[in-house]
């Protein structure tokens, strides 16, 4: 819900939106326990235990708005589940502050608890032995949803998924892509306003992923829920979600627009020419960008701001069938924008 203050006369300024999430200096630090190889530090280490803290989350700001679609993506152990099960109520944090939909999360009140949902991709809340339409009849009575409202609900999710007649069939003898359609439909179930969503596609094919995409995408703009999605799937982000947040090392190394993280971490395009033959590769190459040759094909890396100057002159030295510009793919963006973190976190390391 937006919330606004006026503060003083009405029309004396403009109304102050406050984020249905809100997070500043979210941190969740765990202590691990070493364990040495062999008896004799075994036992050694049944007096003097070893350990260290690890930082999952350090520090995090984060604001999302009311009907946002976020993508948090990192790589693994990154602290992103971490994140969402600190929003969740699931885990409590080692300092900092949060709030969703005006609640604290680990205080878990029973009213928070009714507008969120969270959905884990490798995690299961349908009984295992039942068929779904049991599990769906318990979240009716856990969330007090009254009848009617649960059966027209229930009905236009199985629909909007196409799962109607698996719901009488034990959990247990689905496939993965037809387990997590249900697991979404139990979820959605009782209409919360904020939905967690841990890798819901991790592990499905292609038509499942976008059976997935189509859906969440529908019901997202019908109810104005707000999304925050974590994946490992570049699909998922650019099918579903305008904004990214990337999560390395437990804090936040960019966030904006889906748009944006083209522009701010490249500084060229993919040209493609497909030509009658074979080319010349020293007429190519003579340019001085990085190519790639493929047969008749050609695919060369131009600098964004010289492709209007220098495509017309490779055009005209080569018998060109056809030619794509394209924007570098997000998988590469983001699995650079990994190793360049990576490295640098090495380098700090090796210099202390």
């Amino acid at each position: 819900m937006h919330n606004t203050d006026l503060g003083g006369m009405a029309g004396a300024s403009e109304p102050v939106i406050h984020p249905v999430i809100h997070v500043a200096g979210l941190a969740k630090e765990y202590r691990v326990y070493d364990k040495p190889e062999g008896l004799a530090a075994s036992i050694r280490a049944l007096v003097h235990r070893t350990s260290r803290v690890v930082e999952a989350v350090k520090g995090i700001d984060l604001e999302v708005g009311r009907g946002e679609f976020v993508a948090l993506l990192g790589p693994n152990g990154a602290g992103k589940t971490t994140l969402l099960k600190l929003l969740s109520g699931i885990i409590t944090p080692s300092r900092g502050t949060a709030t969703v939909l005006g609640h604290v999360p680990w205080e878990r009140a029973d009213e928070f608890r009714r507008r969120f949902a969270l959905v884990m991709g490798q995690r299961n809340q349908l009984w295992w032995d039942l068929p779904a339409a049991e599990s769906f009849r318990l979240h009716q009575e856990i969330y007090r949803i009254e009848p009617a409202r649960f059966e027209k609900t229930r009905d236009e999710l199985v629909d909007l998924l196409g799962v109607r007649r698996l719901v009488l069939q034990p959990v247990r003898e689905l496939s993965l892509g037809e387990r997590m359609k249900l697991e979404l439909v139990a979820a959605l179930l009782h209409e919360p306003e904020v939905l967690f969503l841990d890798e819901p596609t991790i592990g499905l094919d292609v038509v499942a992923q976008h059976t997935i995409h189509d859906f969440l995408r529908d019901v997202q703009r019908r109810r104005r829920m707000t999304v925050i999605l974590t994946t490992h799937y570049m699909k998922d982000v650019a099918a579903l979600c305008e904004r990214v947040v990337v999560i390395t090392r437990g804090e936040v190394l960019y966030d904006g627009s889906l748009a944006e993280i083209v522009d701010r971490f490249t500084t060229h395009k993919i040209v493609t020419l497909d030509l009658d033959e074979a080319p010349d590769r020293s007429r190519i190459e003579r340019f001085g960008f990085p190519c790639e040759f493929r047969g008749p094909q050609v695919v060369l890396r131009i600098d964004r701001g010289r492709i209007a100057d220098v495509l017309p002159e490779i055009l005209g030295t080569t018998g060109v069938r056809d030619v794509s510009v394209e924007d570098v793919p997000l998988e590469q963006i983001v699995a650079e924008l990994f190793r360049t973190d990576a490295r640098e976190a090495a380098a700090a390391e090796a210099g202390r």
